[in-house]
């Protein structure tokens, strides 16, 4: 409890200070945005608790934010690999793998404060493919060119088109995506990847107008390392095959923040059960920063996120009422 005193305590000093230089600002006007934090969804094996949030101001040292915020309801009663972006109207969208295998859908839920949620719904993403074994990892991207998000995930579809690499188990893992504005109407699914071996994991960052990358993990058993390729459209197509990988081995589940003008990319160390980062600035080069970079024990694959200081205050004096 002392600890979480302290987290709300230095949230609100730091809003405080931002708010009185703010004012103290000449141009400034009641239009000035909130400061931003950074945020991470994280979750707990076996990831039957549900969605646990992580919060940092500088984008190298993370805290929890005590407690869960949505118990699985939805497949197996898992929440894994949960993906949050914010849409245009302010308006918070949840994403998380609800099956290890047999389901062919993702779990949903929005909301606008991160504290209450939507009814949870499952989205059929494949359920009209045929021969789909598995549906993991969905992340969300907002494609502002087009104003609708993509929901990239990884999928296993033993249809006979597997022509590369399988991986130790026999699967062939492919990147595919829907798009929606509504998230009640959505796309047929679409092949977003195909590496040629098993790829898992895919993440959309914009660089800028006409500048993706995709960062993805090589599956294969030998390699299990993180990877990059490049497009000039949201939905590709992306440059193959990937480029030399930028991690070790044992990565996976890459989300990345920009901080400043460089570009964080976090990962699982899941044989090392830590997390850690590379920084970048053209996705090219990259320094391996998992030594500078902290993050609380048991977080497991999540994504950053961008919301106000409000928001982040919001949660944290709701934890401190339940006495998480």
């Amino acid at each position: 409890m002392k600890r979480l005193h302290s987290l709300l305590a230095g949230a609100l000093l730091l809003s405080a200070i931002s708010l009185t230089a703010t004012a103290q600002t000449p141009s400034a006007s009641a239009s000035t945005p909130e400061t931003d934090y950074y945020l991470s969804t994280s979750f707990h094996e076996p990831a039957d608790e549900g969605l646990r949030l992580l919060y940092s101001t500088d984008g190298i040292r993370w805290d929890s934010i005590p407690g869960t915020w949505l118990a699985p309801k939805l497949g197996a009663g898992i929440l894994r690999d949960p993906s949050i972006r914010r849409g245009p109207d302010g308006t918070f969208h949840l994403v998380w793998t609800i099956a290890w295998k047999g389901d062919t859908g993702i779990g949903y839920a929005s909301s606008k404060d991160l504290i209450h949620w939507s009814e949870q719904r499952r989205i059929p993403v494949m359920d009209h493919v045929a021969d789909t074994y598995s549906v993991w990892a969905p992340e969300l991207f907002y494609d502002e060119v087009k104003g609708q998000f993509l929901i990239v995930y990884t999928a296993v579809v033993n249809d006979g088109t597997c022509t590369g690499r399988r991986n130790e188990h026999g699967d062939y893992h492919r990147l595919y995506y829907v798009t929606t504005r509504d998230f009640t109407e959505f796309s047929s699914p679409r092949l977003l990847y195909d590496a040629g071996y098993s790829c898992i994991d895919g993440f959309i960052v914009k660089r800028g107008d006409g500048d993706y990358v995709l960062v993805a993990k090589d599956n294969r058993k030998a390699n299990s390392n993180l990877r990059v390729a490049f497009a000039r459209n949201a939905e590709g197509p992306y440059t193959n095959p990937l480029s030399r990988p930028f991690t070790g081995i044992f990565a996976e589940g890459p989300s990345v923040s920009r901080v400043g003008d460089t570009y964080y990319i976090y990962y699982d160390l899941y044989r090392r059960h830590i997390y850690g980062a590379s920084t970048t600035r053209d996705f090219i080069h990259f320094t391996d920063v998992t030594d500078q970079v902290s993050f609380p024990q048991g977080h497991k694959h999540g994504t950053t996120f961008r919301a106000p200081a409000s928001i982040v205050e919001g949660l944290l004096r709701a934890a401190q009422q339940h006495g998480d």
